[in-house]
């Protein structure tokens, strides 16, 4: 007879737990977005380390204004991020179609990146 109470009692306790780490993932992406808009390699370092997260495995989920974190650091012109973000990466994430289809690679060739340091980055990384 008290079992339900008790179950009853942990699902809200459970429910009220969950709630502030969507809030928390929300602001950590923002932060994230605005380090790669910013070009603040440190601040975005600091911000991967303190959440306990590694960039690898948080990059596919992550996108700023519809994009992901290597175009929003091209379009940004945010090298020093962009070349962190891509020596981070495995080389399988690299060669990955994004969204659009395109690998980031051949994204940036195709919109005039081609000879940045960031494509270099990706290059080394991918071994072409």
């Amino acid at each position: 007879m008290r079992l339900i109470p008790v179950a009853l009692a942990a699902l809200i306790a459970a429910s009220f737990v969950s709630a502030p780490a969507v809030a928390n993932t929300d602001q950590l992406v923002a932060n994230i977005c605005d380090y790669v808009k910013s070009d603040d390699k440190n601040r975005l370092r600091k911000k991967l380390k303190e959440s306990r997260v590694k960039l690898r495995n948080i990059y596919t989920g992550v996108s700023c204004d519809g994009s992901s974190l290597l175009r929003t650091a091209y379009n940004s012109n945010a090298n020093d991020v962009g070349e962190y973000i891509a020596k981070r990466l495995g080389a399988d994430d690299l060669q990955v179609p994004e969204a659009d289809g395109q690998t980031i690679l051949d994204w940036a060739n195709e919109n005039g990146h081609g000879s940045s340091a960031i494509t270099a980055a990706i290059k080394d990384r991918i071994g072409g």
